[in-house]
């Protein structure tokens, strides 16, 4: 069949309609979809407003040199004041207690200077009657018309910091109070337990004489036992009141002549229960910042514990490695280990879950309590690994 010279025009004119219509149909969503945005935004202010000015905490948002733009009636109501516009256009310095306005200056460089996007204080803020009180701050930095804003949210802790104060005076008392006791309590305890030690020597002297009732022998014993544990827990009571980040003069040491000179005294006490003490040192010299005396509280109260659970002929080893760019102190026996339901109170505080000894030593239930407050004021973590009959191994990681 001939093919029709009209067809291609025809084809042509009706491409060109489809594509006017496309565009006729484009141009007709566009004003609608464009006109929808505007009801977006609009609603999308409404909702902000509504969670804005109903919160419970005090919201405001500032401008970087710190002057409110916009505040919520319980910022208002914190501030003492009855209207939002008593405080818009005001810099929040002016609300500040003189002796805190470098809180604000800090917000106002780590946020705008130093970019940080949210920052966290706390500070003193005066009312419009003049009287103070203390509000949590967190800030965050938020765009807006190709500048930066804070939006901050404010909330009154004053309660919360007068209960700080006053726990902090009961505290102080007490501490006080127990620090008065012990002391006073050494005096009466070191002349019982002279006098005892001066009656054991007259009944060994009477060289001739009838020897003592057995009974007076042992009583005399339980006095001057009695005294041996009353006065190490008036030493770790004392020494729990004296434990002070502030007073923690650390220097750099060398762990292997640290630890070859402080297991120097152990050893003697390993001997005489027959038990061997060793030392696992590495070929090369590790180096930690410790308090000496404070940190050697730590490796006594764990020497005494493995030699107090390790039988005679057991061996007690003290190693340290480097482990994952840190150091790491083990404290090994081959004791009875310590159960399982035991693990979780063993660093607490008058642990009541203490045990005497293999020899029927004494425990205060402070030492480990004691070893883990020097640690973690070294910076450090200590934990153990035990399983009965088996040993333990206590764990001291320093940065």
């Amino acid at each position: 069949m001939p093919q029709d010279p009209q067809l291609p025009a025809e084809l042509s004119l009706q491409a060109e309609n489809e594509a006017l219509r496309a565009e006729i149909r484009q141009l007709r969503e566009r004003p609608s979809a464009d006109a929808d945005k505007p009801d977006r935004y609009e609603q999308s202010q409404v909702r902000f407003r509504t969670v804005f000015e109903n919160a419970p905490l005090g919201q405001k948002i500032i401008t970087p040199d710190l002057t409110i733009r916009q505040v919520n009636q319980a910022v208002v109501t914190m501030l003492g004041f009855t209207d939002p516009d008593e405080l818009i256009g005001h810099k929040i310095l002016e609300f500040a207690h003189p002796d805190h306005r470098a809180d604000w200056q800090e917000l106002q460089t780590r946020l705008w200077e130093h970019k940080m996007p949210a920052f966290t204080l706390e500070t003193c803020m005066v009312r419009a009657d003049g009287s103070s009180f203390w509000c949590q701050v967190h800030s965050v930095l938020f765009p807006d018309e190709g500048g930066e804003l804070g939006y901050t949210i404010l909330e009154d802790i004053s309660d919360r910091k007068s209960l700080e104060v006053k726990l902090k005076r009961l505290y102080d008392a007490q501490e006080t109070i127990l620090q008065l006791a012990t002391h006073d309590l050494k005096s009466p305890i070191a002349h019982i337990e002279l006098l005892s030690d001066l009656l054991q020597r007259e009944m060994a002297s009477r060289s001739g004489a009838a020897p003592p009732p057995p009974e007076m022998v042992h009583y005399l014993g339980l006095i001057q036992a009695s005294c041996a544990h009353a006065h190490a827990l008036l030493q770790d009571v004392l020494y729990v009141g004296d434990l002070d980040e502030n007073g923690l003069q650390k220097r750099p040491t060398d762990l292997h002549a640290y630890l070859t000179a402080h297991l120097r005294p152990h050893r003697l006490a390993a001997q005489e229960k027959g038990i061997t003490l060793t030392l696992d040192l590495t070929p090369e010299p590790l180096h930690a910042r410790l308090h000496p005396e404070k940190f050697g509280r730590v490796l006594d109260n764990l020497l005494h514990n493995a030699l107090k659970f390790t039988p005679a002929g057991g061996t007690v080893t003290v190693g340290v490695r480097e482990h994952e760019g840190k150091l790491r102190l083990t404290v090994q026996d081959t004791g009875i280990g310590i159960p399982g339901k035991l693990h979780s109170n063993l660093f607490d505080k008058f642990n009541p879950t203490r045990r005497a000894g293999l020899q029927g030593e004494i425990t205060t239930g402070l030492g480990l309590f004691i070893a883990k407050q020097i640690v973690e004021l070294h910076g450090g973590a200590i934990w153990l690994e035990s399983r009965e009959k088996e040993g333990t191994t206590f764990f001291i990681e320093l940065a």
